[in-house]
């Protein structure tokens, strides 16, 4: 089956989600909405679909199974419940939502309409992250013992001062945390399972005339025992690419945005060396370490396929919406650590 998708919001991350959408051999962009016709009419335009500034029109375009949601963050409730009412199957760029109580409100009016509902994720998508989840599963590390997120990017000053809602509490909902370390954030969560408790620290030391930070360390306690660590910020000149770090009594595995980095264990298994050389030097984009537009829409297109598989299977997205909650909770444990000074218990 092929799936009509429409796209609603339509700056820079939209870009992305057409030309995944374009590269599927089951979706077609239909339809696409901004408030303002004529921006809406210039990516129709660009894209081969039809370009909406109302709702209930976009809504109505015959051919319209999935739609995605690319407003700004604080801004992802208001369009996604008018979408689930809608019938339409909802994928939201992450966050998920800004509070818990916004992203509940997602996720319930999914449930109770029987819409499917998943968060952009696209790093859980690269295969190497696969392959470390797998060997998790496996019992390959031994016992995990410390897993660790960073994310030491960098952002000017003129993207803070000319995007309007960058930076900004109430559309932003956090600084380099909440917008750009969440994928990172995401990832180790789904590799090393719930966290129980958090310490942390925020500061704004780069950037001028924002209300969020762009600096941020946390220690973490997992549900294992495990003990982890996420380092945030857009204030690292030139910017890195992000990685993952996990190791264990019987092994430890680093990577670096696409690649397998480091790979190695106690107990050495045929197919190791040929998953260090297939998994290095995958990146094929700056990974928006310096640069928002410098990623891969490939990611995307990889989970845009996943989900219309599971809408064709009735299986559970691998990133279905309450995963999307996930990241979110944790990053504002940090923030709430961060601000009382004190060690801060999940579940919030």
């Amino acid at each position: 089956m092929s799936y009509g998708f429409g796209i609603v919001g339509l700056g820079l991350i939209a870009d992305f989600h057409a030309k995944a959408i374009e590269a599927m051999n089951n979706g077609e962009v239909v339809a696409c909405l901004s408030r303002s016709q004529e921006k809406a009419d210039a990516f129709a335009h660009k894209y081969g679909c039809t370009g909406y500034s109302s709702m209930e029109d976009f809504l109505a375009h015959p051919g319209l199974n999935i739609v995605t949601v690319c407003t700004p963050s604080g801004s992802h409730l208001e369009p996604s419940l008018k979408i689930i009412e809608g019938g339409k199957h909802l994928i939201v760029e992450k966050p998920l939502e800004v509070t818990l109580e916004r992203c509940d409100k997602i996720i319930r009016a999914a449930q109770n309409k029987g819409t499917r509902l998943a968060t952009v994720f696209p790093s859980r998508f690269h295969e190497a992250a696969g392959v470390i989840k797998d060997a998790l599963a496996e019992g390959r590390f031994g016992r995990v013992v410390l897993g660790g997120a960073y994310v030491k990017w960098y952002r000017t000053q003129e993207y803070y001062d000319n995007g309007g809602w960058h930076g900004t509490k109430a559309l932003d909902g956090g600084g380099a945390l909440m917008n750009q370390s969440i994928h990172a954030i995401d990832l180790l969560l789904w590799l090393m399972g719930p966290v129980v408790s958090v310490q942390a620290y925020t500061g704004t030391l780069g950037h001028q005339r924002i209300e969020v930070e762009d600096a941020a360390v946390a220690a973490l306690e997992f549900e294992s025992g495990a003990l982890g660590v996420i380092e945030g910020s857009t204030a690292a000149y030139p910017g890195f690419l992000k990685k993952i770090e996990i190791c264990g009594t019987k092994g430890s595995a680093v990577m670096e945005e696409a690649d397998l980095k480091y790979w190695s264990f106690a107990e050495e298994k045929e197919q190791d060396e040929a998953i260090r050389k297939k998994y290095a030097a995958r990146t094929d984009s700056g990974g928006g370490a310096a640069d928002p537009a410098a990623i891969s829409f490939k990611p995307h297109q990889w989970q845009f396929e996943e989900f219309v598989a599971c809408l064709d299977s009735g299986r559970s997205s691998m990133a279905e919406g309450k995963e999307g909650r996930k990241a979110v909770e944790i990053i504002l444990a940090i923030y709430q650590s961060a601000n009382t000074g004190k060690r801060v218990s999940l579940p919030l």
